[in-house]
Parts: C-alpha cells; sequence; structure tokens
C-alpha cells in the first residue's frame, strides 16, 4: 500500500502554530492574518502587484483572448480575454524550500 500524501496545515492549525511560536493568543493571530489577506486583496487591486516578503510577489495578469479545445468534442472555441492573479515565488523561498541549487 503506497505511503498517505501529507496533508496541508488547516487555517487553525497555521493559527495555533503561529500563537505558540509568537506567545500571542490564537484570536490576535487570526486577526493579524485577517488583516493581512485583506491588504493583499486590496493592494493587488489597486496597483496590480502586491508582495510577501520572503515568499513572493502576487500580480495581476491580463490574458489575451485565444483560440481553444473542447476536449471532449474537438470543437474550436474562442476563449476570451481576461484577469487573472499569479503568484510568482521568490528565490528566498525557493531556496529554502529546495535548496540552493548550482
Amino acid at each position: 500500500m503506497p505511503a498517505a500524501t501529507p496533508k496541508a496545515l488547516t487555517k487553525a492549525q497555521i493559527i495555533a502554530q503561529l500563537a505558540e511560536k509568537n506567545e500571542l493568543t490564537k484570536k490576535q493571530i487570526a486577526a493579524v492574518l485577517e488583516s493581512f489577506a485583506e491588504l493583499a486583496y486590496k493592494e493587488t487591486k489597486k496597483n496590480k502587484k502586491f508582495t510577501i516578503p520572503g515568499i513572493g510577489i502576487l500580480k495581476l495578469n491580463k490574458r489575451k483572448a485565444r483560440m481553444g479545445r473542447n476536449p471532449a468534442t474537438g470543437e474550436a472555441i474562442k476563449i476570451p480575454a481576461k484577469t487573472a492573479v499569479k503568484m510568482t515565488v521568490s528565490k528566498a523561498c525557493k531556496e529554502a524550500i529546495l535548496g540552493a541549487t548550482k
């Protein structure tokens, strides 16, 4: 039987770990995370970019209209232009997770 895939931390687990490490209450940490998320949304929408130090950058990315194909029927379809949110991971984050590459 294959090994079980480790599960990602839940919001409650993240809050609990941060509260313990920083000697703050879970309520305080939850409020900080909520405020941080609101700030990230607002600034990304306003400035089209938001830097999360040590982790990466949230950016608004404009995608052009293009032709695609319906996988079920093979029929060509037009995919309209749209704006998407893109996350670019910082070099420091990549190195911390993957180790320094040569």
